[in-house]
């Protein structure tokens, strides 16, 4: 089993618009960096754990405990020409792009990035490594195990 760091903005989806949607069950969509796309495509499996993170706001961190609810699929965002994540080199036939649905788990009270940096355990982090832009990082298990028993 492997565990997952997703980021979203909340102005786009957060932790409480999630816990809103029917099934508590998002298209993570939009994702156009092929690193992070081929994790989803390539290595994510249904029931693994996803760390939900809340990025681009006045405090990033964790907010919510998801799990990959299904396998890789066209993101159809990318067929939209209204869309902003819209790829006009993407077809029906040769998708670019690609997400997986996430479903909550559970609301937590928000961990800050400033905390997360604050605990030796979680040094090796990638969302803590200097650089780090990724959407989509994976978590080690022991990076995941202390989250959702020691701060979650």
């Amino acid at each position: 089993m492997r565990y997952w760091l997703m980021k979203s903005e909340p102005d786009d989806v957060s932790i409480d618009d999630l816990a809103k949607m029917p099934k508590q069950l998002v298209a993570w969509y939009g994702v156009r960096n092929y690193q992070a796309r081929n994790f989803m495509r390539d290595q994510m499996s249904v029931g693994e754990g996803v760390l939900f993170y809340h990025s681009g706001c006045a405090i990033p961190g964790i907010a919510g405990i998801a799990r990959v609810a299904s396998v890789a699929y066209p993101d159809a965002t990318q067929f939209n020409s209204r869309s902003k994540y819209f790829d006009p080199k993407a077809t029906q036939e040769t998708p670019r792009w690609f997400n997986v649905d996430v479903q909550l788990v559970k609301k937590i009270n928000l961990i800050p990035l400033s905390e997360l940096h604050t605990h030796p355990q979680l040094e090796r982090m990638r969302i803590l490594q200097r650089g780090n832009r990724l959407s989509i990082t994976p978590v080690d298990p022991a990076e995941w195990q202390f989250i959702v028993t020691q701060l979650a």
